[in-house]
């Protein structure tokens, strides 16, 4: 059995990111407000990011920081503000007839499909290293390089189903936006 030592500022460090990230997450669940849950969200990226940090992942820590927590988060901000928080949908009325069965057996299709999945490739969860050759990512500058190689070679249908995912997302916000809704003082007819 090999003895692992823990330095006290390296088990500091883990405390408070994995506080940030469990307090961002139930500030998500928590918060009937959606501001305030996106905001939570960049709290919990924060703390995933303090993680990277704590295992010299500098470049995810900035990833982390300026995609998600600086322009996935504004983009869901951007669409809540978009759409209205103050709009209030009565919890019975449906906008699409069937949608709530139609998203429960998309959830069911999806889990099942990706455990079938996993169960067929011997519950293996991925490719040991991000790089295509199979090794451990250099040290230094180099390995910007790799992971550039890989999300456009290795993942690239990954990475493409990803942002046309969110323009999609984007596009159906503004569509949902640009419905007509009664002014205030007006009646709906």
């Amino acid at each position: 059995m090999i003895a692992v030592a823990y330095a006290l500022p390296d088990i500091a460090v883990f405390v408070v990111s994995a506080l940030l990230i469990f307090g961002g997450a139930i500030g998500v669940l928590v918060y009937k407000n959606p501001v305030h849950a996106a905001l939570s969200l960049i709290l919990s990226l924060f703390g995933v990011a303090l993680a990277f940090l704590a295992q010299q992942a500098d470049f995810l820590a900035a990833i982390e920081i300026i995609v998600y927590a600086g322009a996935i988060v504004v983009l869901f901000l951007f669409v809540i503000m978009f759409l209205g928080v103050d709009h209030k949908n009565h919890p019975d009325s449906e906008p699409l007839v069937g949608q709530r069965p139609l998203a429960a057996a998309g959830v069911v299709l999806v889990i099942a499909g990706v455990i079938f999945l996993m169960a067929k490739s011997h519950w293996v969860t991925g490719v040991p290293s991000v790089s295509t050759s199979g090794h451990a990512l250099a040290k230094g500058s180099g390995n910007i390089r790799q992971i550039g190689d890989a999300v456009y070679t290795t993942y690239l249908v990954a990475f493409e189903v990803t942002a046309a995912l969110l323009i999609i997302s984007v596009v159906g916000a503004v569509n949902l936006a640009r419905k007509e809704r009664p002014r205030v003082g007006e009646e709906a007819q």
